[in-house]
């Protein structure tokens, strides 16, 4: 055995369909592609949402709604989730990020008040729900605006 008579497992390649080779094939007369119509030319291929002239759908539909450019969008922390940190702690973008707690930073991190605040933590984010600020001073600890 050497790298010459090396040979592929025996029934795991087949030999490529010669299409229009005459109908004793399977695939003789029309090549597999039926009778007539665009998809049986060259090139036939309709594109994606055609509908043979009708008016398409993403057309007849109505546009709905308003995407502002200026939205800004936080990455967001509930208070249960900052529980895994140890007291006296400062919890900042890195720390979140270190714990998992945040993936993907947008426009900054808004901290809300889901969920109860047992240590005094000193915590560092974009924005605050009041909720979340006002458990964050009753637990001892401070909430700092970046």
């Amino acid at each position: 055995m050497d790298l010459s008579n090396l040979q592929p497992a025996l029934g795991s390649t087949r030999d490529r369909k010669r299409i229009g080779r005459g109908h004793g094939s399977g695939t003789g007369k029309t090549s597999g592609k039926g009778h007539k119509g665009q998809k049986a030319r060259s090139g036939g291929s309709v594109k994606a949402g055609f509908e043979g002239g009708q008016m398409p759908l993403q057309r007849r539909l109505p546009k709905r709604g308003f995407n502002p450019l200026s939205r800004t969008e936080y990455a967001l922390v509930n208070l249960r989730d900052l529980e895994l940190f140890e007291a006296g702690s400062v919890v900042d973008i890195e720390a979140l990020g270190k714990a998992g707690l945040i993936g993907q930073l947008k426009d900054g991190v808004k901290v809300l008040g889901d969920g109860e605040l047992t240590k005094a933590l000193t915590v560092k984010a974009h924005k605050f729900s009041k909720s979340a600020q006002e458990k964050i001073s009753a637990a001892g600890g401070t909430a700092e605006v970046l």
